[in-house]
């Protein structure tokens, strides 16, 4: 069920970087997000996650935490320490479910925590409220 505030509305204008080592993923996310003329980019790792956000910065980061390499939580740390892009929403998408590690998602600076597996209406709402926080705090 697609919610009906998302039904009418044009996103083409909003760019979402979505981070994820698992190509089925990206593939899905992005599909998802491209029906609704969201702006997408993909990165496959943290280390291109951060190399995407430094040549266009993105109104919104959907980020694993589980990735070869640099992981999402330093992708989260090094964004947040950056004052260019400390203000980007970060929401995480991820199978670590402990308490632990959302309560580390969040006090690295996450804005929100999204459980694998994806339940597409819960991450277009998530999307759409990080989005409308993100406008309201411009303003």
């Amino acid at each position: 069920m697609i919610p009906l505030y998302a039904q009418d509305h044009d996103y083409s204008g909003l760019n979402i970087l979505i981070v994820d080592d698992v190509p089925l993923n990206l593939i899905m996310v992005q599909k998802m997000l491209n029906r609704f003329n969201f702006t997408t980019r993909t990165a496959a790792n943290g280390q291109l996650a951060l190399d995407a956000v430094a040549a266009q910065k993105p109104d919104l980061i959907l980020l694993d935490l589980m990735m070869p390499g640099i992981d999402g939580f330093e992708v989260i740390r090094r964004l947040r320490e950056n004052p260019d892009t400390a203000d980007i929403r970060i929401v995480i998408l991820s199978a670590l479910n402990s308490n632990e590690d959302v309560v580390k998602g969040f006090n690295m600076g996450a804005n929100d925590f999204i459980m694998k597996p994806i339940i597409m209406e819960k991450l277009l709402t998530c999307v759409v409220t990080q989005l409308q926080v993100a406008s309201a705090n411009s303003k």
